[in-house]
């Protein structure tokens, strides 16, 4: 009889305990299905055409759309899918601001506009006076274009507009193209940012501008209100401001904001 009951308790021992594990295992993998569900969503970015090469640098995770930076706010008007907005201007965030569409934007970069001409410089262009020339054939962005406002900007303080937009024949979607056109011999000078000239692989020459021009501009990021992964959304703006994003957008030639 006392073997019987001993034999009983033990059992009763050993079934308590596999219930035990059983209810941890439970407890483990729920948490670990909790922190897999918690995993926070790379969000959609509408950025600027200027910083198709860093962003994906700063990090490679979000679906990245890159364009004139004035179609693009156009684009989240329209209600497009967006969490993230970056231009190359202060223009297009304040007027998304002022619609509600947007938080406050923050300045993340400073960039600089110049000039630039085919390695082999055809038309003999050394200085921003000579794009006036006749016959020269010019390029610049399109005027709801950030880099296309930016050298409107520079030929009114340098007082040569109409001479300069005299010679102008074609008028691009964004920085890119610009770059194109000219390493292909399609025009013999056009307006870019100093990144994208320098990210060229020395296809193109530079001709700086001078300061009258005043050739600075400013890049600005913001959250876009109702985007389908706001916390993807603020992680991505934190890692721009960032050291790390700092750092990087320096050696990709951009300045400090």
């Amino acid at each position: 009889m006392r073997r019987r009951h001993a034999l009983r308790t033990a059992a009763a021992g050993v079934a308590t305990i596999a219930v035990t594990i059983g209810v941890a295992a439970c407890g483990s993998s729920a948490s670990s299905s909790s922190t897999g569900t918690d995993a926070v969503a790379a969000p959609t970015v509408l950025a600027a055409a200027s910083l198709s090469k860093v962003f994906p640098k700063i990090d490679p995770a979000p679906e990245y759309t890159f364009g004139g930076s004035g179609a693009l706010a156009t684009q989240i008007e329209q209600g497009a899918p967006a969490d993230v907005f970056a231009a190359a201007s202060a223009k297009q965030p304040a007027a998304l601001l002022a619609k509600g569409l947007i938080d406050a934007p923050v300045k993340f970069a400073t960039n600089r506009l110049v000039l630039v001409v085919p390695k082999d410089n055809p038309a003999h262009i050394t200085t921003v006076g000579d794009i006036t020339k006749p016959g020269v054939k010019l390029v610049i962005c399109a005027a709801s274009v950030p880099c296309g406002d930016y050298a409107r900007s520079a030929f009114t303080n340098l007082g040569i507009t109409t001479a300069a937009m005299r010679n102008v024949v074609s008028e691009a979607s964004d920085v890119t193209q610009v770059v194109a056109q000219v390493a292909l011999g399609q025009a013999d000078a056009g307006f870019v940012y100093i990144t994208d000239a320098d990210a060229a692989n020395g296809k193109l020459t530079v001709v700086n501008l001078p300061a009258a021009a005043k050739p600075a501009t400013s890049d600005y990021i913001a959250v876009v209100k109702g985007g389908p992964h706001p916390a993807g959304a603020d992680d991505f703006v934190q890692e721009v401001m960032s050291a790390r994003g700092q750092t990087i957008l320096r050696a990709s030639g951009f300045g400090a904001p």
